[in-house]
C-alpha cells in the first residue's frame, strides 16, 4: 500500500478507538458513583468497622472537586475497559506487514499486558489498600489533656489520586516479564546478563517501590516483593527465547548444509 493509504488506515482505526473510548467514558460516567465508591469501598471497611459513622465519611472543599473526580473516574475506567480494543486495532494495523514468526511473537504480549495490568491493579484493591489504610489510620489521636485530636478527614479528589498512582504504579511494574522478554528477543538483553545483575536489580526495585508507594514499608514490600518475583520469571522466559532461537539456527544451519 502507499504511505498515503497507510496514514488512512491509520486514521480510520485510531478513530475506532477512541470512539470506543468516548462511549465506554460515557457509560461509566452515568455510573460514576458507583465506581468511586467502588474505589472508596477499602477505606470505608475499616470506617465502618470501627463503630464511628460520624467519622466514615469523605469531604470535598470545592465546589468542582466532585464532578471532576466523577470525570476522572469515568476517564480511568473507559479507558481500562478499551485498552483492549486500542491494541486489537494497533495490531490489525501493524500485523500484515510482520512476518508469521513475528506475528507468533509478538501476539501473546498483546494478551499478556493488560492482563498484568489487571493483576496488578487486582493486588492493589484488595491487598495493598487495606494494609496501607489500616497503617495510616493508626496515626489518628483522640486527644486530651490540653491537646487536639489529629482525625481523619479524606478528600474526595486526593484520595483518587492517591488510589489511582497505587494502580497504575502497581500495573505498570507488572509490565517487566512483558519488556525483559521483548528485549531478549530483540537481542538487546540476555538471560545470563540478567541473573548478573539481580543484585543491582533488587537495589532497583526497592527504590521504585519506595518512589510510587506511600512511605509505608507494608505497601513498599508489598509492591518490591512482587517485582522481584517477576525479574525472576523474566530470566526464565528469556532463557526459553533463547533456546529457541539456537533451535532456529540449528536448524536453518542444518538446511543450509542439506542445501550445498
Amino acid at each position: 500500500m502507499p504511505l498515503l493509504d497507510h496514514l488512512i488506515e491509520l486514521r480510520q482505526r485510531l478513530l475506532y478507538s477512541v470512539i470506543a473510548l468516548f462511549v465506554a467514558f460515557f457509560v461509566s460516567f452515568f455510573f460514576a458513583e458507583y465506581l468511586y465508591n467502588f474505589l472508596v469501598q477499602p477505606l470505608a471497611d475499616i470506617l465502618l468497622q470501627r463503630g464511628d459513622d460520624r467519622m466514615a465519611r469523605m469531604i470535598f472543599t470545592d465546589l468542582t472537586e466532585v464532578f471532576f473526580t466523577y470525570i476522572k473516574v469515568a476517564f480511568f475506567f473507559a479507558a481500562f475497559i478499551t485498552c483492549p480494543i486500542f491494541l486489537s486495532q494497533i495490531w490489525k494495523f501493524v500485523a500484515p506487514g510482520l512476518y508469521k514468526e513475528e506475528r507468533k511473537a509478538f501476539g501473546p504480549f498483546l494478551v499478556a499486558s493488560p492482563l498484568l495490568f489487571f493483576t496488578g491493579g487486582a493486588l492493589v484493591y484488595f491487598l495493598i489498600l487495606p494494609l496501607a489504610w489500616e497503617f495510616f489510620l493508626h496515626f489518628e489521636t483522640t486527644g486530651g489533656d490540653g491537646t487536639l485530636p489529629i482525625q481523619l478527614e479524606a478528600k474526595v479528589g486526593e484520595y483518587l489520586a492517591l488510589t489511582m498512582k497505587l494502580i497504575f504504579a502497581f500495573g505498570i511494574c507488572f509490565q517487566l516479564p512483558v519488556l525483559m522478554t521483548l528485549l531478549a528477543r530483540a537481542g538487546i538483553a540476555t538471560s545470563a546478563g540478567m541473573a548478573a545483575k539481580r543484585k543491582y536489580a533488587i537495589v532497583g526495585v526497592f527504590v521504585v517501590a519506595a518512589v510510587f508507594t506511600p512511605p509505608d514499608p507494608i505497601s513498599q514490600i508489598s509492591l518490591a516483593i512482587p517485582i522481584v518475583l517477576l525479574y525472576e520469571i523474566s530470566i526464565y522466559l528469556a532463557k526459553m527465547v533463547e533456546r529457541k532461537r539456537a533451535q532456529r539456527e540449528e536448524e536453518l544451519n542444518r538446511e543450509a548444509g542439506i542445501e550445498e
